[in-house]
């Protein structure tokens, strides 16, 4: 009999819902929230709010992409954490309450866990052991995954995280929401012109709080000299930032591949979709004779799938969560 599970995610502003057969993922839907654009950044009550509205629609439309009644369902998986306390409570709320009308099990996931089995959602996949840098708008951490639920962090950011740094970077240039991206589309047109600290972290630690305040006095004090200094370096400032931010992260991914003798390398997380990451990490790869993985950007930023191939492999380990189960917006791993 075929396993079949409903994987449902409400870390932050994005409410989503993916089917996955067996392993093999049957839909991947995604309800985006557009309110918050007018906020420059998540609204946390705007967030829970719309999740309220949207879970029942997307998982309907999940359920009917892959062709699966509800009925046939086997389980249901949902982000536990970490994430937004009120977004977080819509997800796992629904969860144990369809769960508890068909009779069938729960499986809690962990959020940071779930953007390394994304590799896992489609081909080609890493060979264990392999290396992850998962870096996110909350997050940034070097795991080394032994097994789809064996894994260890051997480095995490002290302070911010890169997605932090991209997004405040996007800010303190005037550009919209969501400002990370928007630095990388400005850095994709030009060179990169100004040298921006990197901080002195020992082992495999980041910190990303001293290149953002090294980011704001520079700007601050390029405007006093030239009011219109960012309108006419825009492009050079974006791509001097994004590498910056690019040869941090990967020259600690490079240690840990030494550390480790580890070559089979991946990225995950919602900075895993940038185009300068992604170039250097296969650039780097070659250059070591790493085997790199690079998941589609539908498998980037938060999505359901994710939730679904770890479900899947907590299903297969009778890994369930119970209907005392609560959200925790500070999951630890």
């Amino acid at each position: 009999m075929s396993i079949i599970i409903l994987g449902i995610e409400s870390s932050c502003d994005d409410t989503a819902a993916a089917v996955l057969r067996d392993g093999e993922i049957l839909s991947n839907c995604i309800a985006s929230q557009e309110a918050h654009r007018a906020y420059g950044g998540v609204v946390p009550e705007v967030a829970s709010r719309a999740h309220q509205e949207n879970i029942v629609p997307v998982v309907d439309l999940a359920l009917n992409k892959a062709g699966v009644k509800k009925e046939e369902l086997s389980a249901i998986a949902f982000t536990q954490g970490p994430g937004l306390i009120g977004s977080l409570i819509v997800g796992v709320s629904f969860s144990k309450a369809f769960a508890m009308s068909l009779g069938i099990p729960m499986m809690a996931v962990h959020h940071l866990q779930a953007h390394v089995l994304a590799h896992f959602a489609e081909h080609p996949k890493p060979a264990f052991p392999f290396l992850c840098l998962t870096v996110s708008g909350g997050h940034t951490q070097i795991v080394l995954i032994r097994d789809f639920l064996d894994m260890e962090v051997l480095g995490r950011t002290l302070d911010d995280a890169a997605g932090e740094a991209f997004d405040k970077t996007g800010k303190l240039l005037g550009l919209d929401y969501p400002a990370g991206p928007e630095v990388d589309k400005w850095a994709q047109l030009g060179q990169p012109l100004f040298e921006f600290p990197e901080p002195k972290v020992p082992g495999l630690d980041f910190s990303f709080s001293g290149l953002k305040t090294s980011i704001l006095y520079f700007l601050q004090d390029a405007i006093k000299e030239n009011p219109q200094f960012i309108t006419e370096n825009m492009a050079g400032i974006c791509t001097s930032v994004q590498q910056r931010i690019v040869s941090i992260l990967l020259k600690k991914l490079r240690k840990a591949a030494q550390q480790t003798g580890i070559r089979e390398i991946a990225i995950s997380g919602g900075v895993s979709a940038n185009s300068g990451l992604r170039r250097e990490l296969e650039k780097l790869g070659r250059e070591e004779g790493w085997n790199t993985y690079i998941p589609k950007i539908e498998y980037c930023t938060d999505n359901a799938a994710m939730i679904a191939v770890t479900g899947y492999y907590k299903f297969l380990k009778g890994e369930f969560a119970g209907q005392d189960v609560t959200a925790s917006a500070r999951l630890e791993w």
